[in-house]
């Protein structure tokens, strides 16, 4: 081999290290940002939030109804619309099942009002614009480093207020039908 072949050898050796190294810090760092979800047949964290006709929600609010509890990254992006409007399209489903949908994200009032008048959106959708609900479901996430958004998950509440379901970076596509479904068996379940 000559110097110059074991150089670059040497140097591409150098720069995988280092890339794996800020790939580790990275999932690192990521991990450590996160809060714990709340477990399964754990009372659901209350919160106080505004809806896009900034109307005050608060989860206990919500007691002896089912409960799906979406989080979701931005307004008007594809994947948050497609999941919005499936929410919007089973809503009769929903109700009719004696649940409601409340969908969050870390996006202000100002924007959720355009978002659900754009798309005509029938239920909540509640501005955790402080991040703290996100932050206490242990689904605020940090993405390119340095922006925070919820991640696409949703929990499943039931009547009582305790978690039944933990849905995790769910596919928007069909996910509304797969919590109604969930909503549907559990209702069967002698209590």
């Amino acid at each position: 081999m000559n110097r110059l072949h074991l150089a670059r050898l040497k140097l591409h050796t150098r720069i995988r290290t280092l890339a794996l190294a800020v790939a580790f810090t990275w999932l690192a760092a990521s991990l450590a940002q996160a809060a714990e979800a709340p477990k399964l047949g754990s009372p659901a964290p209350d919160f106080k939030l505004q809806d896009q006709h900034g109307k005050w929600h608060e989860l206990k609010d919500y007691r002896g109804k089912w409960v799906a509890l979406y989080f979701y990254p931005k307004d008007k992006t594809p994947g948050c619309t497609t999941q919005a409007c499936e929410f919007r399209d089973n809503i009769f489903a929903f109700r009719d099942a004696d649940a409601v949908i409340l969908g969050v994200s870390v996006d202000d009032v100002e924007s959720h009002k355009e978002f659900s008048e754009k798309h005509s959106l029938p239920f909540p959708i509640l501005a955790d614009d402080k991040k703290a609900v996100a932050k206490e479901y242990g689904v605020l996430k940090r993405f390119l480093g340095t922006i925070e958004l919820a991640r696409r998950d949703t929990f499943l509440i039931d009547p009582s207020g305790k978690i039944v379901r933990h849905y995790e970076d769910v596919d928007p596509k069909g996910h509304s039908q797969v919590v109604l479904k969930d909503i549907k068996e559990l209702q069967k379940k002698p209590s």
